[in-house]
């Protein structure tokens, strides 16, 4: 007979409420789920805010959600979810930067709390409570966490990096040609 301890039980808990809430937030970009406005209307909202293409970014940061929160809730390939959730988040937290910290005047505070929960699953393991440990763990090695995260952070910083210097020069150009 195989035990849980107090541990199992708290990773099996982040891994639902974390990846629940990731899914919920992916769901609204990709299908218009809970309130959401699906691919075209978030593929709008982030040409607004510099992201491009706007509707394949939208698409991307919704399967990063969606897909990451699954997999975190499963606990399945846990330093890929893992890395996955917290790439979409560090793509957030830099549209919410402007606006300071607190959630509350639309700071990135949720975001970011998001993304390090799924940096710190990557790197803890899902649990026993999981299946990455019902199959052996063939998908939760430990030389893929740094792999996952070390790949998804070089493509987030090379995406975010684009994105603000869209920015930049949107300040710079002129409103009025003489």
């Amino acid at each position: 007979m195989t035990s849980y301890d107090r541990r199992d039980l708290g990773l099996l808990l982040l891994r639902l409420g974390t990846g629940g809430v990731l899914v919920a937030h992916g769901t609204q970009k990709l299908f218009g789920w809970f309130g959401g406005h699906g691919l075209e209307g978030t593929g709008r909202f982030m040409e607004s805010v510099g992201y491009r293409p706007g509707k394949a970014s939208a698409a991307a940061s919704g399967l990063a959600e969606t897909g990451g929160g699954t997999l975190l809730a499963l606990g399945l390939a846990t330093p890929a979810a893992g890395a996955a959730a917290a790439g979409a988040m560090a793509g957030a937290s830099a549209v919410h930067v402007p606006n300071g910290f607190f959630a509350q005047s639309g700071g990135y505070e949720h975001a970011a709390s998001l993304g390090l929960t799924g940096a710190a699953l990557a790197i803890a393991g899902p649990g026993r409570l999981s299946l990455d440990h019902a199959l052996g763990h063939t998908v939760n090695r430990g030389w893929m966490v740094p792999v996952a995260l070390g790949v998804t952070a070089a493509a987030t910083t090379v995406i975010v990096g684009l994105r603000n210097q869209r920015l930049r020069r949107r300040e710079e150009e002129p409103l009025f040609e003489d």
